[in-house]
């Protein structure tokens, strides 16, 4: 790669390059892949400040173990199993924590309600294509359907309909087999359909 800059590399010789050590290639590889990884965290963790973290602890895992990916799957798919493994690590922390502050505000509760205050800070999600074809109001109802699946259908659900990742895709990326990834998918949008029925019958009743 002596001649040639790490920006005209094909992803496959560019991980290659990467995986013996070479630091340009390695910061190329992330910056075509940090809006991927931000976006995705983003929509399985629902915290803009979560999904920066685990942005960050994402490619400080695969600087450590890009040597172990055999590019039998996609980059991607490898990405979003570091990403889904790291938004859990962060979900069972956070767990703990809401625990301990629950604790902490029998003892003050002045300065439990400052810092709740504090960490209000609206979260903007980067438009995606799907994004962009629905209406913003639509968007946000189902935004927030998204928000109320268990995080398993939900990370099923953003890898396959929303990422557009393929079944098969999914299942190796979560390490589920195909039928449980069909399975959380088919809840999923049994769920997501549920909760979208009140909008769609409104709006259908106002149509001409």
């Amino acid at each position: 790669m002596r001649n040639r800059s790490p920006r005209t590399l094909p992803d496959e010789e560019l991980i290659r390059v990467a995986r013996g050590g070479d630091n340009a290639a390695f910061t190329e590889l992330v910056r075509r892949y940090e809006d991927t990884v931000y976006r995705f965290s983003y929509k399985i963790c629902r915290d803009s400040n979560k999904a920066a973290e685990t942005m960050q602890d994402t490619f400080v895992n695969v600087f450590r173990k890009l040597g172990s990916f055999d590019g039998k799957s996609k980059f991607s798919t490898w990405l979003y199993t570091i990403v889904t493994n790291n938004c859990l690590m962060k979900r069972r922390k956070r767990k703990g924590e809401l625990l301990e502050e629950s604790l902490e505000a029998y003892d003050n509760p002045s300065r439990h309600i400052h810092d709740s205050a504090q960490r209000r800070d609206p979260a903007r999600l980067e438009e995606t294509p799907a994004d962009i074809v629905i209406g913003k109001e639509l968007r946000h109802v189902l935004d927030t359907a998204i928000t109320r699946l268990p995080q398993d259908y939900r990370v099923v659900f953003v890898m396959r309909d929303i990422e557009g990742q393929s079944t098969d895709e999914t299942a190796r990326a979560l390490g589920l087999t195909l039928e449980a990834t069909k399975s959380r998918l088919r809840r999923a949008r049994a769920f997501l359909r549920d909760e979208l029925a009140p909008y769609v019958q409104m709006h259908a009743r106002v149509t001409p």
